[in-house]
C-alpha cells in the first residue's frame, strides 16, 4: 500500500489567506489540523463518524499554501465547491490557482482566481486569456499547445494528432508552469513518502 502520492495529483495553491483558514473553508476540522497528523499515517487514524472524507496533504512555500489531492475521481476539492459552497468562493485579495485532473469528468482544468473575486479557467493545453502572468508562465513551460482550427477536417485532424503525440508532455508542463509562476518547490520524495501534513476534507460528490 502506497504511503504517499505517486500520480494523478490535483493541486490547489492560495496566497493572501491564512493556511488554516483556507483549509477550514474547504471543510477541514481545525482540531484535526492542530494534531499535525502526517499523510502516511492516514490509515492508522479513525475516520470521522458518518462523514465521507478525502485525504489530502498540504504545506507552505513562501507566501503560498499548497494542497495535493489524489482522490480516485481525480478532482480538486476547491474546483468542486468554489461555485456552490459560499465559504470556498475566492475573496478579493486572495489569489488561488487550481489544477484539477477530473479523471472521471474530463477535461483537466486550470483555474485562476487572480485576486479580484473572479475565477477564470482553461483546459490543460490552453491559456486562461485573462491572467497574463500565469498565461506567460504556461507558454514558457510549453504547456500551451498550438491551435490548428480553421474550420476544416484536415486542421482538426492535425490538432488531434499533435495532441496525441505530445500528451505525455502536457501535465508536467502545466505543473511546472504553476510552480514557476508561484515560486513553489514541493519535494517529490516527501510527496511519494507521504511525510507532509494530512488534512481531511469532506467529499463533495
Amino acid at each position: 500500500m502506497a504511503t504517499g502520492m505517486l500520480g494523478g495529483i490535483s493541486l490547489t495553491v492560495a496566497r493572501g489567506v491564512e493556511a488554516e483558514d483556507f483549509l477550514v473553508r474547504l471543510g477541514a476540522d481545525s482540531e484535526q489540523l492542530q494534531r499535525h497528523d502526517l499523510y502516511n499515517e492516514r490509515y492508522e487514524l479513525a475516520a470521522p463518524a458518518g462523514l465521507n472524507v478525502s485525504h489530502a496533504m498540504y504545506g507552505t512555500c513562501g507566501d503560498w499554501l499548497y494542497i495535493l489531492e489524489d482522490d480516485f475521481r481525480g478532482f480538486a476539492t476547491w474546483w468542486a465547491g468554489y461555485r456552490t459552497v459560499a465559504a470556498m468562493a475566492p475573496l478579493v485579495g486572495e489569489e488561488i490557482i487550481c489544477l484539477t485532473q477530473n479523471r472521471h469528468d474530463a477535461p483537466s482544468l486550470i483555474l485562476h482566481a487572480p485576486g479580484d473575486g473572479q475565477t477564470w479557467e482553461a483546459e490543460f493545453k490552453g491559456e486562461t486569456e485573462r491572467s497574463s502572468g500565469l498565461d506567460a508562465a504556461l507558454h514558457a513551460a510549453g504547456a500551451v499547445f498550438p491551435s490548428f482550427y480553421a474550420g476544416t477536417a484536415s486542421s482538426t485532424e492535425e490538432e488531434s494528432r499533435y495532441f496525441e503525440e505530445h500528451l505525455h508532455e502536457l501535465q508536467p508542463a502545466v505543473f511546472a508552469a504553476v510552480g514557476n509562476y508561484c515560486g513553489i518547490t514541493i519535494g517529490r520524495d516527501s510527496v511519494e513518502a507521504g511525510d507532509l501534513p494530512l488534512v481531511l476534507v469532506p467529499s463533495l460528490f
